[in-house]
């Protein structure tokens, strides 16, 4: 199925969470809705799945005008962050569950139940209580009961979001890997960008109910098109620069990127990685604190004018050398995005 999204609106009261959106996602592709929680991620898939009704605007489902279709008609399957399995159904039970509403036989349903559970990877565990199975286990169990009426488009509103780190770590492998074998036309909504990025063939960054970027992950970290963007994909340092002889600078620092506007301050983005740094005497700044994060170290310091900068280096880079709270550092700025103060 192909989505098409036209000018789409939807406000709750007074509040506009959804400002008119416009998006096309292709037949297959694995889309995913990114951005901050709040932002009008969810209510656009639920305008999608039938189950909110835009205010204005339009939505095409597979070339067919949709946004006067009700959810049943619209054969889309939807899985939620927090599984909504019903603790009285057996895992089997619950899969077949949208097949009984369907009148389908009970044969049929339980045949098709097992088919789903060897797919997802849950074999021998049909009869089974959710309270029985681990969170991981409960998300698959929740995407299989939405494959099986056999949609044509997977909603998922952020469904690794009720389990821990490590397994939500290997549900996006399993579930990009169950993407490609099923071929599904699929939008995840998540406001994780490491999830995004992980299994997604595109990325729209959402923020306060509109579209900031549309681009292929890789493509939004390193051309983010909005303030918002490079500061969402990742840690970043901000600051008001002037054009100083010809260079873009705050405080002692210089960036390498052209001022947007000659004539007036700009605000730049440097990302935490884009920097070097070194022992240095007399340098241009101080440590402040040198912090291990697993692989990496974060190095915290204060520039001299009083500007902070902190930087992610790996945990054996030779940079680090001598690096420690006290130390008189020099800095420079390998990367940088610039845009014009408002």
């Amino acid at each position: 199925m192909s989505i098409r999204l036209c000018n789409v609106s939807k406000s709750f009261g007074p509040v506009r969470v959804v400002d008119n959106i416009s998006l096309e996602v292709e037949k297959g592709e694995l889309l995913a809705l990114l951005g901050p929680s709040g932002g009008g991620k969810s209510t656009v898939l639920r305008i999608i799945a039938g189950l909110e009704i835009p205010d204005s605007g339009e939505v095409w489902l597979d070339g067919e005008r949709a946004d006067t279709l009700d959810a049943q008609q619209r054969r889309v399957g939807f899985v939620f962050q927090h599984y909504a399995l019903f603790r009285h159904m057996t895992v089997a039970q619950n899969i077949g569950f949208g097949l009984q509403v369907r009148g389908v036989e009970q044969l049929e349903r339980h045949k098709r139940a097992l088919e789903l559970l060897e797919l997802v990877g849950l074999h021998g565990l049909g009869d089974r209580y959710p309270s029985q199975l681990s969170g991981g286990q409960r998300q698959r169990v929740a995407l299989a009961r939405a494959l099986a009426p056999e949609p044509r488009l997977l909603l998922l509103d952020e469904p690794f979001g009720a389990v821990d780190s490590k397994v939500r770590e290997e549900l996006r492998v399993w579930m990009r890997a169950l993407h490609d074998r099923i071929g599904a036309t699929t939008l995840l909504v998540t406001h994780d960008r490491e999830e995004a990025f992980a299994v997604a063939d595109r990325v729209v960054i959402i923020h306060d109910g509109k579209v900031e970027q549309i681009g292929a992950p890789v493509d939004v970290l390193d051309e983010p098109a909005t303030e918002f963007v490079a500061g969402f994909m990742g840690e970043v340092n901000h600051y008001e620069a002037n054009r100083v002889d010809g260079e873009l600078r705050a405080g002692p620092l210089a960036f390498p990127v052209a001022a947007p506007d000659p004539d007036r301050p700009a605000r730049v983005v440097v990302r935490s990685y884009d920097i070097k740094l070194w022992v240095n005497d007399p340098g241009i700044a101080t440590v402040a604190r040198v912090t291990t994060l697993g692989d990496r170290v974060r190095v915290e310091a204060t520039l001299d004018g009083g500007l902070p900068l902190f930087a992610h280096f790996p945990r054996r880079s030779s940079l680090l050398r001598g690096v420690a709270p006290g130390a008189r550092i020099a800095v420079e700025i390998t990367h940088a995005r610039a845009w014009p103060l408002p």
